[in-house]
This record gives C-alpha cells, sequence and structure tokens, in this order.
C-alpha cells in the first residue's frame, strides 16, 4: 500500500483542468480518521493542501486502503460509497464531481 500522501499526489496527477473551467470547489479527505488534506479547484487549477480545511464543501471518510484502490482503479468510487467504505460529509453531490475531475 502507497502511502496517503502519495495516493493523494497520484490523484492531482490525474486532474482535468478542462472539467474545472469556472469552478470554485474544496474537496477535504479524511483518511484514517487522522490524516486530513484538502484538494482546492478553482478555475482550471488544482491546489493540494495538507491538514483539515474549514472551507471544505464536502469531505470524504475513508481508510488509506480505499482511497488506494480508487486512486489506482481497482475500487470504483461509487461502489465505495454503496459499500460503505466511503462516506460523505457536507454536499454529497460534489463528490460526484470528482470523476469528472480526476478521471482514471
Amino acid at each position: 500500500m502507497t502511502s496517503v500522501a502519495d495516493a493523494v499526489q497520484a490523484m492531482k496527477a490525474k486532474f482535468n483542468p478542462d472539467a474545472a473551467e469556472g469552478l470554485e470547489l474544496v474537496f477535504g479527505f479524511r483518511i484514517d480518521d487522522d490524516k486530513h488534506f484538502s484538494l482546492v479547484v478553482k478555475d482550471k487549477t488544482c491546489e493540494l493542501l495538507e491538514g483539515e480545511n474549514p472551507d471544505a464543501q464536502v469531505t470524504l471518510v475513508m481508510s488509506g486502503e480505499t482511497l488506494d484502490g480508487i486512486v489506482s482503479g481497482e475500487t470504483d468510487g461509487m461502489q465505495a460509497f454503496m459499500g460503505g467504505k466511503l462516506t460523505t460529509e457536507g454536499n454529497m453531490m460534489l463528490a460526484m464531481k470528482l470523476s469528472e475531475l480526476f478521471p482514471g
């Protein structure tokens, strides 16, 4: 299993700037209950920040193992959600945009 930081960097590397045109979104992530980071998407840019972000419009909560699977493509994010391995806090509909912004 890669580290959470590596998985997040891999996710950021998949960023599709065209899908983020005109958007201003903050996605929070809580991994293994104690690792926090956020992806700030702002008009074709994506910035990775460590720590909890109070501006997050949606926070995705999962284990490091689930994050690894989603980033590698072995785990479908929607299936992880339906199976209870991924939960959201905040605007769940924004979580759906992740697949457009960070295509596998």
